[in-house]
């Protein structure tokens, strides 16, 4: 198992008990990756350095411990320079968080979606150090080391990089047309839909699992879901929802990240309900709360939102919350009927039963309210058709001049 030091920038205004907690999940993250944390250092600046980001001093001082074949992770993000000179000071591998983040996403890519979007990920992070490399080479104006074939890879790198994300765009491209078709037919059923969201590493899959009696991977590492599921939903009224399982979020998510998975964070745009699923047994359960409510906020994410404190079986005073939310345990089952009975009531308040009335000449209106309403009674009379249906306020607008 490889070796690892974690390095973090602490500045004016930061608070020690933050950056430690920051630490403390990069250390999560890098015992997920595989990597034996042996240490952890803290710099103290006004501002970042320029050239090695924690000062040359520093970097020297931990060039006297790290081995050659150990790692260092800096808990921000290096620009190419400063990645390339630590190297050379410390005269060992550093990766900053963005790219332990992005190794974690390679480990846990299974399906043909989820290893495009790491890969976008990976090279749209790799190119601006490849640009970074070509432009120091030419700032030399040629002469010994800038000629031949090395610059000449350098440049078929360059070229075979943007290309390959071309392509993988073209496929995320196919990849979000090929869900657009799948939320297209699931509104023909006028079915609502309930997004999972949360914190990596929260329940949200043992709680997709408890409530829907779907088969779904669940594991107790960061980032085990990559890829949305969609399962059927069974509430106790009768009705049933489509309920998705997303991709966890996390502090300062790399754009890099929220970019590639565009096409997979778009299951959240188009949900009518959001459950955010909060791990009530971590310490920084609020931090992490609050972290997800800035990647909604960051995505567009503007949908009611029912707060689900879940593990409640690990952390027993959480059953005694009084805030706005559900606590629940995903894993026993507890409080999973309170839960149904919030979606219940919050679907109850959002969509209202009419009963409307069709004339045989108006039958392509009334085909039009099936698409869009949930059909709960349908008759017809000598005058026509009438139909009794469960709709969204917009449908009930349309439909006014058919109400009865």
């Amino acid at each position: 198992m490889q070796r690892a030091y974690l390095v973090s920038l602490q500045l004016a205004g930061e608070s020690d008990w933050d950056v430690e907690d920051s630490l403390r999940e990069l250390k999560d993250l890098a015992e997920d990756a595989g990597l034996e944390v042996v240490d952890w250092f803290v710099q103290k600046r006004s501002e970042p350095e320029p050239a090695t980001f924690i000062g040359s001093g520093k970097a020297q001082e931990l060039a006297a411990i790290v081995q050659e074949d150990e790692l260092v992770i800096f808990d921000n993000e290096l620009t190419p320079a400063q990645q390339g000179n630590l190297v050379d000071i410390i005269g060992a591998a550093v990766i900053d968080r963005t790219q332990l983040i992005l190794d974690i996403f390679a480990q846990r890519a299974w399906t043909r979606e989820g290893k495009i979007q790491v890969e976008l990920a990976q090279l749209n992070y790799m190119l601006p150090r490849l640009v970074g490399s070509g432009t120091a080479l030419s700032r030399l104006g040629g002469g010994i080391g800038t000629r031949g074939p090395g610059e000449t890879k350098l440049e078929t790198d360059r070229r075979r990089v943007r290309k390959r994300i071309a392509d993988l765009k073209a496929e995320l491209e196919a990849v979000r047309s090929v869900r657009a078709t799948q939320r297209a037919r699931r509104s023909k059923m006028a079915v609502p839909h309930v997004a999972l969201v949360g914190y990596t590493n929260a329940g949200k899959s043992t709680l997709l699992r408890a409530l829907s009696g779907a088969d779904t991977f669940v594991a107790d590492q960061l980032f085990a879901t990559l890829d949305p599921t969609i399962r059927r939903w069974d509430l106790p009224d009768g009705r049933w929802v489509f309920l998705g399982d997303t991709v966890g979020f996390i502090r300062r998510l790399p754009h890099t990240l929220v970019a590639a998975f565009r096409a997979t964070l778009e299951e959240i745009l188009y949900a009518d309900l959001l459950l955010h699923v909060i791990d009530s047994s971590h310490p920084q359960a609020r931090e992490q709360q609050l972290a997800v409510e800035q990647v909604l906020s960051e995505i567009g994410a503007a949908q009611p939102v029912i707060n689900v404190y879940n593990k409640i079986d690990l952390c027993p005073e959480t059953r005694e919350f009084s805030g706005a939310g559900v606590a629940v345990s995903g894993l026993t089952g507890e409080n999973l009927d309170r839960l149904a009975e919030e979606v219940m009531a919050f679907f109850n308040k959002y969509f209202m039963v009419q009963t409307f009335r069709f004339s045989f000449a108006d039958l392509g209106s009334a085909s039009k309210l099936r698409s869009l309403g949930r059909v709960l009674d349908e008759r017809y009379t000598a005058a026509g058709v009438e139909i009794t249906a469960e709709v969204d306020p917009v449908t009930a607008g349309l439909m006014r001049d058919y109400r009865i």
